[in-house]
C-alpha cells in the first residue's frame, strides 16, 4: 500500500514517449499485479463484445479498468470507473490540472476499431 501523495512512478515515467501497457504486463507493483489484455490488430475483426464484457465484469467485481483512448491526437490512458444506465462506460484521465471525463467510451473504442486495456489483481485483504 502506498500513501495518497505517492508519485514515484509518475516522476520516473515523466513524459516517456515510448511507454505502453506492455511495460506493466504481469508486473507486480506494491502488491498489485497488472495484466495487459486485447493486444490485437485494431480492425474489423476486433472482438468488441468481448472487450466490453471484460470491462463490465471488472467493474462488477469492484475493480477499475485502465484503457487506452485517443485524445489530443495521441493515445492517452484513462480509467474506466463506472457503467451508465444505458450501458456505456465513464472514463477519467488527467491532462495537467484538467480532468477529462468521457461518457461515450464505447463509441470512441468502436471508432478506433478497438483498444487494449489493463486489469489488475490485489491480494486478499488489500
Amino acid at each position: 500500500m502506498v500513501d495518497f501523495n505517492f508519485y514515484d512512478l509518475q516522476n520516473e515515467w515523466q513524459n516517456k514517449a515510448d511507454g505502453s501497457f506492455r511495460d506493466f504486463d504481469n508486473k507486480e507493483l506494491y502488491g498489485i499485479t497488472f495484466s495487459q489484455k486485447f493486444v490485437l490488430p485494431r480492425d474489423e475483426t476486433f472482438p468488441m463484445d468481448s472487450l466490453f464484457q471484460t470491462i463490465e465484469n471488472e467493474l462488477r467485481s469492484g475493480r477499475k479498468v485502465i484503457i487506452s483512448l485517443p485524445a489530443d491526437g495521441n493515445w492517452h490512458m484513462f480509467v474506466v470507473c463506472k457503467q451508465t444506465r444505458d450501458g456505456d462506460f465513464v472514463s477519467y484521465s488527467k491532462l495537467g490540472s484538467h480532468t477529462l471525463i468521457l461518457r461515450n467510451t464505447k463509441e470512441i473504442v468502436k471508432k478506433s476499431n478497438g483498444t487494449e486495456i489493463m486489469t489488475y489483481r490485489t491480494p486478499p485483504g488489500m
